[in-house]
């Protein structure tokens, strides 16, 4: 018996999505579907989405159920499976929009993180390789932020914390790139304040000894020899096991120098704080 009403949802279900598709061809204007309720326009749009490539199979539904059956239940859940259906196209403006319109109407629903996430990974998933513009980075670290800050007891947060990490890091490659770039055509002084901005904004990176050994290597080429030590003495304080210290060891020493902190300046001031935890 239990399998018999099994089959008879099932068989109900099919019914269903045959008639929509029937009434509602793709070119059809979408006043078709007014005859319709909106859970069986909702499980049409599922339906799309988990048969059809194409984002528009689905779409259409659940735009439609906003626009027949405004400001219900059903409303509220095809609102935020569109923000789904365009991330999953990779259609990200479309995407942000959708997920933010949802954040906008129902900022206290239940599906808010989820709707804050997605708007987040609409920048985050479209991060490039490191020579293109950051600025989707910096949208992206912003938003995985706010999901890590007002929904920290979520899956949503944690996943965001990762992804937030991966994006700082992304931004410190940028400024390591650009930083090699001035140091190899001998524009040291730009170069330093590339390396200089990785050490000071982008600690935790994993660029953090690349950059101080580059900074070895530019002030010793800038005849700045208590520069050079100092930044000699933080990375082998932090990262003594690091190969980008033994090389750095091996430039100072060959000069006749030792990786110790002397002088005054930004560099020292890192130390102080790092290796002599003294910030003021």
């Amino acid at each position: 018996m239990i399998a018999g009403r099994g089959f008879l949802r099932f068989g109900l279900t099919c019914a269903i999505v045959a008639l929509l598709s029937a009434c509602a061809p793709e070119d059809a204007p979408d006043e078709s579907l007014a005859g319709f309720s909106a859970e069986e326009i909702y499980k049409r749009g599922e339906y799309e989405l988990e048969t059809s490539r194409r984002s528009a199979d689905s779409l259409r539904y659940f735009k439609e159920i906003e626009r027949l059956y405004p400001y219900t239940e059903w409303s509220r859940r095809a609102l935020i499976m569109q923000a789904f259906a365009h991330h999953r196209a990779r259609e990200y403006e479309d995407s942000r929009a959708a997920a933010q319109r949802f954040l906008d109407t129902y900022p206290g629903d239940k599906d808010a993180p989820y709707a804050a996430y997605l708007l987040a990974l609409s920048f985050y998933d479209q991060i490039d390789e490191v020579g293109r513009d950051q600025g989707l980075t910096f949208q992206a670290l912003q938003h995985l932020r706010r999901v890590i800050e007002e929904y920290p007891d979520t899956d949503y947060a944690r996943s965001a914390v990762l992804k937030f990490e991966l994006a700082f890091d992304h931004l410190a490659a940028k400024e390591m790139e650009i930083g090699r770039y001035y140091l190899k055509r001998g524009n040291y002084k730009a170069a330093i304040n590339r390396f200089r901005v990785v050490v000071e904004d982008f600690q935790t990176s994993t660029h953090t000894p690349e950059a101080l050994h580059r900074l070895v290597e530019a002030y010793l080429s800038l005849g700045l020899r208590d520069e050079a030590q100092t930044a000699g003495a933080v990375l082998g304080y932090n990262f003594e096991a690091n190969p980008f210290y033994e090389e750095s060891f091996a430039l100072l020493t060959g000069q006749g120098l030792s990786p110790e902190a002397q002088g005054e300046g930004w560099l020292q001031a890192i130390y102080r704080q790092s290796v002599l935890g003294r910030w003021l």
